[in-house]
C-alpha cells in the first residue's frame, strides 16, 4: 500500500498527485526555508542585541507590508490568469499579462519607496532618530522586494515550484545570514543600519537570479509573439486581490508596527522573536496555499465541481493536521527554543501560547482565501479581510495599552479566530463548499453538486 502510493506520489497524473508533489517540495523547501530565516533572526539578535535588532524588525516589517501591496494584487491575479489563458490557448493575452505584471508591480514599488522616503524625510521630527537612516535604506529594497513577489506568482502559475519557492525563502535568507556573517568577521558595527545593507545586497542579488531563470522558463512555454492587453479585466480581478492581500498582510504584520508605536524596541524584539518562532506552524499554511491556488483555478474554470469539492477536502486536512502537530511541539518546547534570540526573550512564550491559537483556527479551515479569489469570489474576501483588519486595529489599539505585549498577542489571535470563521461562512454560502476540518454526519462537501458551475 505504501509503495503503491509512493509510485502514485512520483508518477501520477492527477491534479491530487501534483498538488501533493508540489506540496512536498514546498514544505521542504518551507521547512528549511523556516529553519535558515529562524537562524538568521538569531544571530541577528545575539549579534544585534535587543534594541538594534527591534529597530531592524519595524523597518523590515513595513518593507515586508508594502512589497505585498505593492504588486496591486497581480502576484496572485496571475494565478488565475495564466492558468486561464492556458487552458484557453490564448497565448496574445498570456503574454501581455506576463509583462504587464512585472511593470505594473515594480511602478508600483518604486513610486511607493519614493513617498516613503519622502514621508520620512518629512516626519523626521517625528521620527526616533535610530529608525532614520534604516529606512532609508529599506526603501531602497523594496522595489527587488516587490519583484521578487510577482515573480513568485508567475513561476506558482506555471508550477515552477523550485523558482517560485527557493529564491524568497532559501536564497535571500541565506545570503542575508551569510553577508551578516561577513560583517561580523570584518568587524563591522552591530547596528541595524549593517543588517539594513545585508538585506538590500541579498534581496537584489536574488530577485536578479529569479529573473533571468524564469524568462528562461517562459519562452519554452510560449513562443515570442505579439501581445494582447486586457487591462480592465486585470484590474478588475488584481485590485480585489490587492486590497485582500493587503489587509491579510497588515493583518499578520501591523501587531509589530503596534507594538513598536507603543513600546520601546527591545520588546518589539521579544514579540518579534515570538512570531518567528509561530511561523515555525503557520508556514505549513502558506505551504498549502502555494501548492494549491492555481489548481482551485484549473479545476473551477474546468467546470469540475466534484473535483474542487474533494481536493478543498484533501487541502484542508493538509494544513490542519500538520498545523496541529506543530502546535503541540512548540507548547511544549517553546519556551527553549525562544532561549536560542537570548536573555529576556522567553517573555515571548506566554505570547508564543495565544498566538497558537490564532493559528490554529486559521489552518482549521485550510487556504479558503485563495480559494476564494481562484473562484472570482476576491471582493468578498477583500470584505472579509477589511473586516478582520478593524477588528484587529481596534483590539491592539485597545489592548496594547492595558496589558503589553500580551495585549497584541490577544487581539492578533482573536483577530484570527474571526477571520477563519468569516471565510468559512462566505465560503459556504456563495462556492457552496464546506471547509471546515470537522465535518457532522450528513453535512455533504458541495451544495451545489447538481448545479451548474457560475
Amino acid at each position: 500500500m505504501l509503495r503503491a502510493r509512493l509510485s502514485a506520489l512520483r508518477n501520477g497524473t492527477t491534479d491530487a498527485d501534483g498538488a501533493q508533489r508540489t506540496a512536498l517540495f514546498t514544505f521542504t523547501v518551507r521547512i528549511v526555508g523556516a529553519a535558515l530565516a529562524y537562524l538568521s533572526q538569531v544571530f541577528l539578535a545575539r549579534w544585534m542585541g535587543g534594541h538594534e535588532y527591534g529597530i531592524f524588525v519595524v523597518v523590515w516589517t513595513w518593507v515586508v507590508i508594502v512589497g505585498v501591496i505593492a504588486p496591486l494584487g497581480f502576484n496572485s491575479a496571475v494565478l488565475r490568469l495564466i492558468p486561464e489563458y492556458l487552458e484557453k490557448n490564448q497565448p496574445e493575452l498570456l503574454r501581455g499579462v506576463i509583462t504587464a505584471s512585472r511593470l505594473y508591480a515594480v511602478g508600483s514599488a518604486v513610486l511607493l519607496s519614493s513617498i516613503g522616503a519622502l514621508g520620512v524625510w518629512l516626519l523626521s521630527g517625528e521620527i526616533a532618530s535610530y529608525y532614520i537612516l534604516p529606512a532609508y535604506l529599506m526603501a531602497l529594497c523594496l522595489p527587488l522586494f516587490t519583484l521578487t513577489d510577482i515573480q513568485e506568482g508567475l513561476a506558482r502559475a506555471n508550477a515552477w515550484t523550485d523558482l517560485a519557492m527557493l529564491p524568497t525563502y532559501i536564497w535571500r535568507p541565506l545570503l542575508i545570514l551569510l553577508v551578516m556573517l561577513g560583517a561580523s568577521i570584518l568587524d563591522e558595527p552591530h547596528t541595524a543600519v549593517t543588517a539594513s545593507v545585508a538585506a538590500i545586497l541579498a534581496t537584489w542579488l536574488v530577485a536578479g537570479g529569479q529573473f533571468f531563470a524564469i524568462n528562461r522558463r517562459l519562452r519554452t512555454l510560449v513562443t515570442p509573439g505579439p501581445r494582447a492587453w486586457d487591462p480592465r479585466k486585470w484590474f478588475s480581478i488584481a485590485l480585489p486581490i490587492f486590497l485582500a492581500e493587503g489587509l491579510f498582510v497588515l493583518l499578520t504584520s501591523s501587531d509589530v508596527l503596534m507594538v513598536g508605536y507603543f513600546m520601546p524596541p527591545e520588546r518589539v524584539a521579544v514579540y518579534f522573536a515570538a512570531a518567528k518562532t509561530l511561523a515555525l506552524v503557520h508556514f505549513v499554511y502558506f505551504a498549502v496555499k502555494a501548492a494549491t491556488a492555481h489548481r482551485y483555478s484549473r479545476l473551477h474554470h474546468a467546470g469540475d465541481r466534484a473535483g474542487l469539492a474533494a481536493f478543498v477536502e484533501a487541502s484542508v486536512k493538509w494544513t490542519f493536521w500538520p498545523s496541529l502537530a506543530g502546535t503541540l511541539f512548540l507548547l511544549a518546547f517553546g519556551k527553549y527554543i525562544l532561549m536560542l534570540f537570548g536573555t529576556g526573550f522567553t517573555d515571548g512564550h506566554i505570547l508564543l501560547s495565544i498566538l497558537l491559537i490564532g493559528v490554529l483556527a486559521r489552518a482549521a479551515i485550510g487556504p479558503v482565501d485563495a480559494l476564494l479569489t481562484m473562484a472570482g469570489e476576491q471582493k468578498r474576501c477583500a470584505m472579509v479581510y477589511m473586516a478582520t483588519f478593524a477588528c484587529n486595529l481596534a483590539l491592539n489599539l485597545t489592548l496594547i495599552p492595558l496589558y503589553g505585549l500580551k495585549g497584541a498577542a490577544i487581539a492578533t489571535a482573536a483577530a484570527m479566530v474571526i477571520e477563519a470563521t468569516l471565510l468559512f461562512t462566505v465560503t459556504r454560502k456563495y462556492l457552496g463548499l464546506y471547509t471546515f476540518i470537522w465535518r457532522p454526519a450528513g453535512v455533504v462537501l458541495d451544495t451545489r453538486a447538481e448545479q451548474p458551475d457560475g
